[in-house]
């Protein structure tokens, strides 16, 4: 049971801290629209997911108004399409593009396909409609899981997923690419993150469900900010105490959005998801921690230790924990990522070796537009190997910048921000790449 205590101590974070819920997802199961054309089929989608999301964004609202925290966004995840199209997935796509506007959410997830250990026509069909799906939409993300530790890497559809974000990005050069910002590649993937571009409605979940993804830097850096040069166990305690307030926010309003709309509550997903604005940063947070600028030695362990107290001070305040849980570090979305960026200290390199101890992988970062699309192949094959190897979800990301180079930027505004064009590496791996099959699962797989 919540206290009404535990809340008025977060109303300080909400308007000095820059503390908020960042998405109210509900996640819904198009598996009963399937029917004999993908046109009847898309027919049935706006109908099922119109009807039960109605009344996700008043809700919404009226929690904001009532609880006084801001919760940025309202936003929908549904059964991946490949699971219910054979032929024209397009179909599909816009017809969740019109639902969603028509209720009036950000957001909606679930356009893409399950492919860690193979692929089905479906499934191929999907992925060569996808350039094209979100050239001509405006709310629709989706996501492809090519790999797994149970399964290996199945680097066919690495392959294939590196020519979809080329494709895509040409596409959507007319606005930076940004129809590249929508797709996300996992390996392994969750069914109950509530994140976009990523989120999708698993299998093994209801019918509908409620989930909440928490922010909050803002609010473990000040609290950071008063133990200044204190030794690590206390600093420790204090990120795990300030997890625990912000989740148990997170609690109550996934409890109540629930209630309300009549539907299970699924999970709190805790992560610290940064915003362009000062003082919602991750980076800052490890520059708080002693860093001169996120990128310098020492990056990586402080990361660590943040991701696995923050998951500490969590998992004690809610018993529904799930999605991703940790810490972002997308860089176009978070200021002091930007900023060690645009100084060099933070590297496309630096990065990857970041996620290996927090949430995702490569997010929002952008690369020059001469980038090939194996090149592109190659970045996801190294995240899913990192996700892989280590049991834990990672991504990938990335925005080719048609026609610009390293140094330049691309400026998406919102919540997306601006991202520095980081260079990569220009020596190819297309020998590689080409290959195909699977990279066997590792022994870890075998842990039954």
């Amino acid at each position: 049971m919540i206290e009404v205590n535990e809340i008025l101590q977060t109303m300080q974070m909400i308007h000095e801290q820059h503390f908020d819920i960042r998405t109210i997802t509900m996640g819904i199961s198009l598996l009963s629209c399937k029917k004999n054309t993908d046109r009847e089929t898309a027919e049935a989608v706006y109908e099922k997911v119109t009807r039960l999301a109605k009344n996700l964004v008043p809700v919404g609202e009226a929690l904001e108004m009532e609880l006084g925290i801001p919760i940025v966004n309202k936003r929908i995840s549904v059964t991946p399409v490949s699971m219910i199209s054979d032929t024209n997935p397009v179909l599909i796509a816009k017809a969740l593009d019109e639902a969603a506007a028509a209720v009036g959410v950000n957001l909606i997830g679930g356009y893409g396909a399950l492919m860690h250990k193979g692929s089905t026509r479906a499934e191929e069909i999907l992925l060569d409609s996808m350039p094209e799906a979100f050239r001509d939409t405006q709310r629709l993300c989706g996501s492809v899981n090519v790999g797994s530790t149970r399964s290996g890497i199945n680097m066919d559809a690495v392959r294939r997923m590196g020519h979809v974000i080329k494709k895509t990005a040409e596409l959507t050069a007319d606005s930076d690419g940004f129809g590249c910002a929508k797709i996300v590649v996992f390996a392994n993937a969750v069914e109950d993150n509530p994140f976009m571009a990523g989120a999708f409605h698993g299998v093994g979940e209801p019918e509908c469900v409620v989930n909440v993804g928490v922010s909050g830097p803002g609010v473990v850096q000040r609290a950071l900010q008063e133990i200044h040069g204190q030794p690590f166990d206390v600093l420790a305690e204090t990120i795990k105490r300030t997890a625990f307030k912000i989740t148990r926010v997170g609690e109550l309003v996934a409890q109540e959005a629930a209630k309300r709309l009549q539907v299970p509550y699924g999970i709190v997903d805790l992560s610290l998801a940064p915003t362009p604005a000062r003082g919602d940063s991750v980076a800052y947070i490890l520059q708080e921690m002693g860093l001169q600028m996120v990128g310098a030695p020492g990056t990586t362990a402080a990361l660590a230790m943040l991701n696995d107290m923050v998951k500490k001070g969590g998992v004690m305040a809610s018993s529904h924990v799930g999605g991703l849980s940790g810490a972002f570090i997308p860089v176009s979305e978070d200021i002091g990522m930007i900023e060690a960026a645009e100084a060099k200290c933070l590297t496309i390199e630096k990065l990857e070796a970041m996620t290996c101890v927090c949430s995702v992988g490569l997010d929002m970062i952008a690369i020059p537009g001469d980038t090939s699309a194996n090149a592109i192949a190659g970045i996801i094959a190294d995240e899913a190997a990192i996700g892989m190897v280590n049991s834990k979800t990672t991504a990938v990301r990335v925005i080719p910048a048609i026609g610009r180079k390293a140094g330049e930027e691309l400026d998406f505004g919102g919540l997306l921000g601006y991202a520095p064009i980081m260079p990569i590496s220009t020596y190819s791996p297309s020998v590689f790449i080409r290959r195909g099959g699977r990279i066997p699962a590792p022994l870890q797989a075998l842990k039954n």
